[in-house]
């Protein structure tokens, strides 16, 4: 088993053991054999969950685990491991999407090279074919805002970008349900663009302003509350 599928199969498989056992985590051994592979890619494993704060190791007691804490990495893990988020993470992560999307488009209007145009070209391309066939647009809402960051030419960037998006998977599957969403967000899409080939950085963080506002409305509503505690 590679380490891509281990990692979100034993995140999910050691959250499962700590809710009935008090936040202990099952054994080196007893996960070997659970996923039937060597103690050593167990270790390798779990080193990275400790990296991540995901869990912790105590010295003559054992591994525990930390659900509620962990960075932008272990979110974006519980999330291919197809774990819910907190309704309050959910909110917050939104939040922080505001904050780093408009300064993306600010960056990409004076960066963004003529392959990164093109690409964006393609992902609108597509997004038009998507949308006359009916089909929402979740997986090139999420490739067209990330080839933004990648037009700031700032890998880190798109580094924590690509983690951080892998939160968004399941809420864009709701969110695009709505075909009229599709169409809303890929007019403004167009418009995103329009100002980035045009490389006014002022107007790209404008619309991206205004195009997010709709989604972020949209979640607001249903996760206020919760933030709000």
């Amino acid at each position: 088993m590679r380490e891509h599928e281990l990692l979100p199969m034993m995140a999910a498989h050691l959250l499962e053991s700590a809710r009935v056992s008090g936040g202990k985590a099952p054994s080196e051994r007893d996960l070997a054999e659970h996923f039937s592979v060597s103690r050593g890619q167990v270790r390798e494993a779990l080193a990275i969950l400790e990296s991540m704060q995901v869990i912790e190791r105590r010295a003559k007691s054992g591994i525990y685990v930390h659900a509620e804490q962990g960075g932008v990495e272990a979110m974006a893990l519980f999330a291919r491991a197809g774990l819910p988020l907190g309704k309050r993470l959910i909110y917050e992560a939104i939040e922080v999407r505001q904050i780093h999307e408009v300064k993306a488009a600010e960056l990409a209007a004076t960066r963004a090279t003529e392959e990164d145009l093109e690409r964006l070209r393609d992902v609108l391309a597509r997004s038009e074919a998507r949308i006359s066939e009916g089909e929402g647009l979740e997986e090139l809402d999420q490739e067209f805002h990330l080839e933004i960051v990648r037009a700031t030419q700032n890998s880190v960037f798109l580094s924590i970008c690509a983690s951080f998006y892998e939160l968004r998977a399941q809420r864009l599957r709701v969110y695009f349900q709505d075909p009229a969403r599709s169409r809303r967000s890929h007019e403004e899409h167009r418009e995103i663009f329009g100002a980035l080939v045009e490389r006014d950085a002022t107007l790209a963080s404008a619309m991206m302003v205004a195009h997010l506002r709709g989604a972020m409305s949209y979640w607001t509503e249903l996760l206020e509350p919760a933030a709000e505690g």
